[in-house]
C-alpha cells in the first residue's frame, strides 16, 4: 500500500511538472503571402525556427501559414499582426507606402549604392523610423537586391524606350521613379504579376531579378534590363508587441538573439543569391534578352532618378534618414 501510494504521488507529481512545462510552451503563427517554396522560407523561417529549437527546445516553435492561409490580402498584412490574427509577418513597406514612408527611402535610387547591402543601412537608421512600427517589434529589415526592367516582348535600353508603357511597381517610391522616365506605373502585389503580363495589363516589371524565379516570371517575360539606377525593395517581419511582451524572459532572449541584424543579413544575402542565380540562367537561355547597360547607358537613366531621390525625401523632411541610410 505504501509503495502504491509513493507510485501515485509520484505519477501525479509528473503530471503536474509536465503541465507547467507545457503551460510555458510557445507556439507562434508566422503568416505569409507567398508560396513555402519562395526564398522567405530558406532564408528567415526556417533559420529563426532552427534558431529557437537551438535556445529553447520545443518551449517555443514556429508554425508557418503560407499563401495567405490566415488572410489573402498581401496589403493587410501589418493590420494582421497588430490584430493579433497573426503573431509574426512578413510583409513589404510598398503596399502601404504612406505608413512606411521613410523606411522606403532605402528603395530610393542611389541612396544604397550598387554592391552594398542595405539592411545596415536601415538599422542604423531605426530611431528615425520606429515610429513607422507600432504595435510591433521589427524582428527583420531589409533590402532586396537592386531592381531591375523586367518585359514582355520591348528591350529597354534607354528611357525613350519606356515612353507612354505601363510598369508595374510595388509602391509609391518606385512609381515616382517610373514616372520620371515617362511610363504609367501600375500598382499591384507581386502575386498578380503573371497575369498581368500574360494579358497585357502590363508591358514590365520593376522588380528584382529574385521574382523572375520566385513568381514564375520567365514564363512570360523575355527581356530583362540589368544596371539601370532604379532602387530597391524594403521587406520586414515583425511581431504583435504584446504578444512579445507576455512571453517569459527567456523566450524573448532567444527571439532578440536572432532578431535584428542576423536575420536582415539572412535575408537580403539569400535575395542577391536568388537574383545572381536567376541572372545567370536567363543569360544562358537562347530564348530570352538579357541587357546589362554600360556605365553612359546606366548614366543616362541615372539623370532622370537619382533627382526623384531628393525631390520625395525633400518632400517627406526626411533628409536626416537619407544621411543616416547614406552613412554621411
Amino acid at each position: 500500500m505504501i509503495h502504491k501510494s509513493i507510485s501515485r504521488l509520484a505519477i501525479s507529481a509528473a503530471l503536474v511538472v509536465g503541465g507547467a512545462t507545457a503551460a510555458l510552451a510557445e507556439e507562434l503563427s508566422f503568416a505569409h503571402f507567398v508560396p513555402p517554396q519562395h526564398t522567405l522560407t530558406g532564408s528567415v523561417i526556417e533559420p529563426l525556427q532552427e534558431g529557437l529549437k537551438a535556445e529553447l527546445g520545443d518551449d517555443m516553435t514556429v508554425r508557418v501559414y503560407p499563401g495567405g492561409e490566415l488572410g489573402k490580402g498581401p496589403l493587410e498584412q501589418y493590420v494582421r499582426v497588430v490584430q493579433g490574427v497573426a503573431d509574426i509577418v512578413w510583409g513589404l513597406p510598398g503596399y502601404t507606402s504612406s505608413q512606411f514612408s521613410k523606411t522606403m527611402v532605402a528603395e530610393m535610387p542611389g541612396v544604397i549604392e550598387g554592391g552594398q547591402m542595405g539592411y545596415p543601412a536601415i538599422w542604423k537608421s531605426m530611431d528615425l523610423i520606429k515610429d513607422e512600427f507600432p504595435a510591433t517589434k521589427p524582428l527583420a529589415l531589409w533590402t532586396s537586391e537592386p531592381n531591375i526592367f523586367i518585359m514582355k516582348d520591348k528591350d529597354v535600353r534607354t528611357p525613350d524606350d519606356l515612353k507612354g508603357l505601363k510598369m508595374r511597381v510595388a509602391g509609391a517610391t518606385s512609381a515616382a521613379v517610373i514616372e520620371a522616365l515617362g511610363a504609367t506605373p501600375v500598382q499591384m502585389p507581386a502575386g498578380e504579376i503573371y497575369n498581368a503580363l500574360q494579358t497585357g495589363l502590363i508591358d514590365g516589371v520593376v522588380t528584382g531579378a529574385s521574382a523572375v524565379s520566385d513568381f514564375k516570371l520567365l514564363e512570360v517575360a523575355n527581356s530583362y534590363t540589368v544596371g539601370a539606377p532604379l532602387g530597391r525593395l524594403t521587406f520586414y517581419v515583425v511581431m504583435n508587441q504584446g504578444r512579445y511582451d507576455g512571453l517569459t524572459d527567456a523566450q524573448k532572449a532567444a527571439i532578440d538573439k536572432f532578431a535584428g541584424e542576423y536575420l536582415s543579413k539572412s535575408a537580403e544575402t539569400a535575395w542577391n543569391k536568388r537574383a545572381d542565380e536567376t541572372i545567370a540562367a536567363l543569360k544562358a537561355d537562347a530564348g530570352k534578352t538579357v541587357i546589362t547597360l554600360t556605365e553612359d547607358e546606366a548614366a543616362a537613366f541615372g539623370a532622370l532618378t537619382i533627382p526623384v531621390t531628393e525631390k520625395v525625401v525633400g518632400e517627406l523632411g526626411a533628409e536626416d534618414v537619407l544621411t543616416s541610410m547614406r552613412g554621411e
